[in-house]
């Protein structure tokens, strides 16, 4: 019985060595299957100290206690203001984990908040940077291997609305300048046939080249310039060959205008600015009409249209990917997460209500503003931004709110009632918006839904009255400088206006200036001392105000002079004698002076 144990022993060892032998050799083959099908989470770390390397390889399942060190160690360098160090750290923190969506979230955040405010705001392409590695690191890596993670999706909405989109970061204005210039060649017109035919386009290159007279296209600007012989970047290539032909061959330009007006350049040209917004901007075209079609400003004249959103502006990013991330949260009970990415998406409308307009002025620096090497505006390629309100997006704002508010009045009453609050605040402000623009019918339909929804004694008055009610509370509070540089202020953004050729805008906000200009006099009709000038003197010292404005471009106030003179002659010999009048004044005010000094 000894000797068959003993035989059975060294038959079985022999076999589990067989085993593991012919198992061991198959690990390569299975290994290499699995990441070529994606289902493994784990990939080896790159330029990591030795250390690091072999502890990872060494400890195997173990890997997770790795992990756990290291991020607190991040987390610490993080306190401590090393952010570059914690952004090391959280790189291989995301190779070791690439499933974990907390260490996406911190390495986008501290990327786009903490380093990139590190550098001078001197140097503001340095600065967005930074703030395109953060948004881009979710939205090309983050996302793609979490694509449930709706935390993800709301801090990537959110560095669109609140980094790029708000005011905080000195930056703020170059940051949205530059994702406007590189939006806007991918959009035309940006009309809905365009979307529409963007959604359509094919989405490989195959079935675009298939196309013979694409085809030949194709290949005479490989003929024309060497740049376009790589495939990987083609579209790139010739949509910046569209907007800078001084930065090729000639000859490739001149390709274009012996197919300028075919059906293959058409077909090609909406085909590569769909592929760069699906590949590059990894944005659906057929996602964006939804978006579009669900979130888009509405016509005065006709409510039941959506019109596009203007995608150059951060809030339609935000409202895209905070959208994207709703549909993937997919619960029915409350989500922190889901709420704040509810909040985005109706803070996104409200923030496009209020500053949706974008100008984009060309102008030339003048030796100031080139001398000025600490200004920001020094790097923004002759090109100034200026956003405006579009009064438009209310409905879409509207409805969106009110319908979060009635998602969460069940399963979370505390968030309904926060987001009520604001609503009526939003309710309030857009009725004076309304009124002073002239849209007396959009104010009373909002006045009269304040009234119902939020039945306070304030909103019991005729809608009138509680427009005059709130200007003169707010004139009321305020002394006789203050309530100048109110109109002064309102004159302001008239001329601006006016000197883009928003006409409808102009005339609103000069008629509102007039409005609490009056409604000032009339509170103390009969205290001189603290009378405002005559209006018309009021509205020649904001021309020159506005025209002595260095934050705005020269060219932008020299239209404005131009255009007075030309279609206003009659307001511009008012100002030639209210500027010799007050020039007069001055003379006399000198030799009155040095008659007392002699």
């Amino acid at each position: 019985m000894r000797l068959r144990d003993t035989i059975i022993c060294i038959l079985s060892l022999v076999l589990a060595a067989s085993l593991l032998f012919t198992a061991g050799s198959q690990l390569d083959y299975i290994n290499a299957h699995r990441y070529r099908m994606k289902l493994t989470i784990y990939e080896p770390l790159k330029n990591a100290p030795p250390s690091l390397a072999f502890a990872t390889v060494a400890m195997g399942a173990f890997r997770g206690l790795v992990v756990d060190i290291l991020w607190m160690r991040a987390d610490r360098l993080k306190d401590q203001g090393q952010f570059f160090d914690a952004r090391q750290l959280a790189e291989w923190i995301t190779t070791l984990q690439p499933r974990f969506g907390a260490v996406w979230e911190f390495h986008a955040w501290n990327m786009a908040y903490n380093i990139s405010v590190t550098i001078p705001a001197s140097q503001p392409d340095q600065r967005w940077r930074w703030v395109k590695n953060g948004y881009e690191l979710l939205r090309d890596q983050g996302i793609p291997l979490n694509p449930r993670c709706i935390e993800l999706y709301r801090e990537l909405s959110r560095i669109f609305h609140h980094k790029i989109g708000a005011v905080s970061d000195d930056a703020h204005e170059y940051y949205k300048l530059q994702l406007a210039l590189a939006m806007q060649p991918l959009l035309d017109e940006g009309d809905e046939e365009h979307f529409k035919a963007l959604a359509e386009a094919p989405e490989t290159w195959d079935r675009t080249t298939s196309d013979p007279n694409v085809a030949e296209l194709i290949k005479a600007l490989k003929a024309a310039d060497n740049t376009f012989t790589d495939k990987s970047d083609f579209t790139g290539n010739y949509l910046a060959l569209r907007q800078n032909p001084d930065k090729f061959e000639p000859a490739a330009f001149q390709v274009i205008d012996r197919f300028r007006g075919s059906k293959a350049l058409k077909k090609f040209d909406i085909f590569a600015k769909a592929y760069q917004l699906r590949n590059v901007w990894k944005l659906d075209p057929l996602m964006m009409q939804h978006v579009n079609e669900t979130y888009g400003p509405v016509e005065f004249d006709d409510p039941n249209k959506h019109l596009p959103l203007d995608w150059r502006h951060p809030s339609s990013h935000a409202i895209y990917w905070a959208v994207r991330g709703l549909q993937v949260a997919g619960k029915d009970e409350f989500s922190i997460e889901e709420a704040h990415t509810d909040r985005i998406v109706f803070h996104s409308l409200q923030n496009l209500f209020r500053n949706g307009k974008i100008f984009i002025y060309s102008y030339k620096p003048s030796p100031d503003e080139l001398a000025d090497h600490s200004s920001p505006l020094i790097k923004m390629q002759g090109k100034r931004l200026f956003l405006r309100p579009d009064l438009r997006m209310f409905d879409s704002y509207n409805r969106v709110v009110l319908a979060s508010i009635e998602k969460y009045r069940t399963i979370q009453p505390s968030t309904a009632t926060s987001m009520q609050t604001g609503h009526k605040n939003m309710l309030r402000n857009a009725v004076l918006s309304f009124y002073q623009a002239g849209h007396r019918k959009a104010a009373q339909r909002t006045y009269d839904q304040l009234r119902t929804l939020y039945p306070l004694p304030d909103f019991q008055v005729p809608m009138v009255v509680y427009v005059r009610n709130r200007l003169g509370e707010e004139l009321k509070d305020m002394g006789l400088h203050n309530a100048q540089e109110m109109v002064h202020t309102i004159l302001r953004e008239s001329y601006f206006r006016y000197a883009l050729r928003d006409d409808d805008e102009a005339y609103a906000l000069e008629k509102l200036a007039k409005e609490a200009y009056d409604r000032y006099q009339s509170m103390y009709p009969d205290d001189q001392r603290i009378d405002l000038p005559k209006f018309e003197l009021m509205r020649y010292t904001s021309l020159q105000d506005f025209f002595g404005d260095t934050g705005y471009p020269l060219g932008l106030r020299q239209t404005l002079i131009d255009r007075i003179k030309i279609e206003k002659p009659e307001l511009a010999r008012k100002f030639e004698e209210i500027e010799k009048k007050l020039v007069e004044k001055v003379e006399k005010r000198q030799r009155d002076t040095s008659d007392g000094e002699e």
